[in-house]
């Protein structure tokens, strides 16, 4: 069974940054593609980025285009998220996700992720 677990989140002003980090167990981490999903109050999870497992082939979705980087460290099992010039429409719980299997998908629905973390909570006051 593989777990992740988030961690990062915070309390910031408008124009700030954080770095969000997921750590995987369970499995070969090397060997799979990762994803950032949030979910801001009131509405439905939303795809944030995807990495492949290589770290060769990233997307991300338009809103976060270049003001988010993701990145990975297999020999860590751990995905990053670095956030800058955050906005108070960042405010979400941002959660690591991943598929069974070994590619990377652009923008795919939250239903075909098999494994979720826990989340945490981003706030972006303005």
């Amino acid at each position: 069974q593989v777990q992740l677990v988030e961690s990062g989140g915070g309390s910031v002003q408008a124009g700030d940054s954080l770095r969000l980090s997921c750590v995987a167990s369970g499995r070969t981490f090397s060997g799979y593609a990762m994803y950032w999903f949030r979910q801001a109050p009131g509405k439905g999870r939303e795809f944030v980025a995807a990495i492949s497992r290589s770290g060769s082939n990233i997307y991300y979705t338009d809103s976060v285009k270049g003001r988010f980087t993701v990145s990975r460290d297999n020999s860590k099992n751990t995905v990053y998220l670095q956030m800058n010039s955050l906005r108070p429409e960042d405010t979400a719980v941002y959660y690591c996700a991943a598929d069974d299997v070994t590619f990377v998908r652009y923008n795919p629905s939250p239903n075909i992720m098999h494994y979720w973390g826990k989340g945490t909570l981003v706030t972006v006051s303005s």
